[in-house]
């Protein structure tokens, strides 16, 4: 039955078909299956649009929150997206976690391929990539995506070598980039593709390990370079300890031994980006 408060044609029961079919897209092998994604809130639907993502459809509320809701619907109205009125128990089943933003859109799932990183080498005299390997946490990627775009990196690169592969179109990934993942370069291989390809372009690489004895700021982090980190857990791989890879550490003056690998992703990558824009020795300024 539909609620007499909201619009007509509005979308209540949760057992909708239309909207069962987004709720799949939660899942990864649903993601995977049509290769589309879920996108949630007002701020990261309004990149996808800037960003000149494919938004299929958008589902939102018949009662908007705020202003910035009704502007975001406006965009995508004027944008030709088809909208999907929900509100109720229909509302409440999209939301993602305890958020309720207004607009969940449904996103044409971005290239993945390492193959097709290849073209944004010629962009830059510099190139600057960060590999995370076998990233534990969605969330942590997305973090790391959002100081990537930040920092000016060139692109993101998730290796895989003892785990399932990396998966940025989670929703936590996502909501932590507030939506950069999705216009970020960024591609997922095994690691020893990545290593592979990485050397064929000439490409130096650098490795967070926490034995390194050279700290990272006694480094040269310019030209074209890849920064590369491994999950908290279990570090990087061995075939991050070849002869042509560089390691690097992050001094650490109290209990813990390691920053969260966002955290020292954030750090590498902004300390790149501030010898190159410093012309030094190093880079390095009083």
């Amino acid at each position: 039955m539909t609620d007499p408060e909201l619009p007509r044609g509005a979308i209540t029961s949760a057992a909708n078909p239309r909207l069962r079919a987004a709720l799949e897209l939660r899942n990864r092998r649903g993601r995977d299956a049509v290769r589309r994604l879920l996108v949630d809130g007002v701020r990261e639907t309004g990149r996808a649009l800037d960003l000149g993502c494919a938004v299929v459809e958008a589902f939102v509320s018949a009662e908007p929150a705020d202003e910035g809701t009704d502007a975001i619907i406006a965009r995508l109205r004027a944008a030709g997206v088809p909208l999907v009125e929900v509100g109720g128990a229909a509302e409440a089943r999209l939301a993602y976690g305890d958020r309720r933003s207004g607009v969940v859109a449904v996103v044409a799932m971005p290239s993945t391929d390492l193959r097709d990183l290849a073209a944004v080498i010629s962009r830059s005299a510099e190139p600057l990539f960060v590999v995370v390997e076998d990233p534990e946490k969605p969330g942590n990627l997305g973090a790391i995506a959002r100081s990537a775009d930040g920092a000016g990196a060139t692109a993101l690169i998730a290796a895989t070598d003892r785990g399932p592969a990396a998966d940025p179109w989670n929703p936590n990934a996502i909501r932590a980039s507030v939506g950069t993942i999705l216009g970020l370069p960024l591609a997922v291989a095994p690691t020893r593709e990545v290593v592979a390809w990485l050397r064929e372009r000439g490409i130096r690489t650098i490795a967070a390990r926490v034995e390194a004895a050279t700290t990272y700021s006694e480094v040269d982090l310019r030209g074209p370079l890849a920064i590369v980190l491994g999950s908290e857990a279990r570090g990087l791989g061995d075939t991050w300890l070849a002869d042509d890879v560089a390691g690097v550490r992050l001094p650490m003056l109290g209990q813990a031994d390691s920053l969260n690998v966002a955290a020292a992703a954030a750090v590498l990558l902004y300390e790149a980006r501030r010898q190159r824009l410093t012309r030094g020795s190093l880079g390095r300024t009083p």
